[in-house]
């Protein structure tokens, strides 16, 4: 055998244990990293988004014997905000804990995560999973390279300065932060102007007066520390409009690396954790009104009659636009529309 032909024969071996030498990397310590935008804290205090992950991290550890570790970076500290689903489609990041809307602009089938209006409590979002409409929405995500760990949903609500913003005709004229595609639709037909910004960048418009107004999740209220510069707040704590899924997610390249031991381990925790986080989604509902009532804002909280009011704008403006998109996009809102 001549030297050419032992180095291409060795060549075609290394080859064949590409994937054992992949799935090994992360054996020995290479470990996941895990990004998100909200402030860090610890296993047990701080934004439960960040207590998510890390209790993510810390189970996954114990259940592989210290296999495969995790570590997680808050604040968009290993990558901006908006970078992170595409990194994750391109296995170029492990995981993120991110708003699934903001995929939008990438993947348009991703807005259905905030559709104003389309789920109105917890209950019915945690139903989405096992449904037919989480299973079309698991497929797209499949396709475009991410996978839910964990399925999370959030209520929010709006802060404001100038005025409160709680029925339709109180959106007019003011400048305000939806959150999504379509959460701007329904705004501007209120007769709102929309910013569209990541949360993490909010309290700053805030404060310059860019922005009047800004929608966003209850604990995304309290984390990025809007009390300081709101006057009014609409809360998510009965009804609400603004329900936003915020998943964990993994990208499915870095999945496949793992081996079929750990990928049941990460699956069996972050299925096991979306208890934690409806759980402690609602506390921050109630706990964003008591804040904010204690800095001195006035608090609202929307009946539903005037949900209604939003929902029959959302139908005519963001679902209809949605569900004309493409045939995704029909088939998953009519399978959402179902769990109404």
């Amino acid at each position: 055998m001549t030297i050419d032909r032992r180095h291409f024969v060795q060549g075609l071996a290394l080859a064949g244990l590409a994937p054992a030498l992949q799935q090994r990397a992360f054996a020995q310590g290479e470990g996941l990293k895990i990004s998100h935008q909200f402030p860090g804290g610890t296993l047990t205090e701080g934004d439960f988004r960040d207590r998510l992950c890390r209790r993510f991290a810390a189970e996954v550890e114990k259940r592989t014997s210290g296999a495969l570790k995790a570590t997680v970076y808050p604040g968009s500290s290993l990558m901006k905000t908006n970078a992170q689903f595409s990194a994750m489609r391109k296995g170029a990041l492990d995981m993120s804990l991110v708003p699934l809307s903001y995929a939008g602009g990438e993947v348009g089938e991703t807005n259905i995560g905030l559709m104003p209006a389309l789920v109105p409590s917890y209950e019915q979002g945690a139903q989405w999973k096992t449904a037919e409409v989480g299973k079309l929405l698991t497929k797209v995500l499949d396709d475009k390279g991410v996978i839910i760990v964990s399925w999370v949903w959030q209520a929010g609500g709006v802060a404001s300065k100038s005025r409160p913003l709680v029925t339709p005709d109180d959106a007019k004229g003011l400048k305000v932060r939806g959150g999504s595609r379509e959460m701007d639709m329904m705004l501007k037909q209120a007769g709102a102007s929309v910013i569209s910004l990541p949360s993490n960048e909010i309290y700053a418009a805030m404060q310059t007066g860019a922005m009047e107004a800004a929608m966003t999740s209850s604990t995304s209220f309290i984390s990025f520390k809007l009390e300081e510069l709101a006057k009014h707040l609409t809360t998510g704590r009965d009804k609400t409009y603004w329900f936003m899924l915020e998943p964990l997610m993994i990208s499915k390249e870095v999945f496949g690396k793992l081996t079929k031991a750990q990928q049941d381990v990460v699956m069996a925790v972050g299925a096991e954790l979306e208890t934690f986080a409806r759980d402690a989604a609602k506390a921050d509902d109630k706990l964003v009104a008591e804040l904010y009532q204690k800095a001195g804002a006035k608090v609202y909280d929307m009946d539903l009659s005037t949900l209604k009011k939003w929902q029959a704008i959302a139908r005519d403006t963001a679902w209809k636009d949605f569900g004309e998109r493409n045939e995704t996009c029909a088939a998953l809102l009519k399978a959402a529309q179902k769990l109404v």
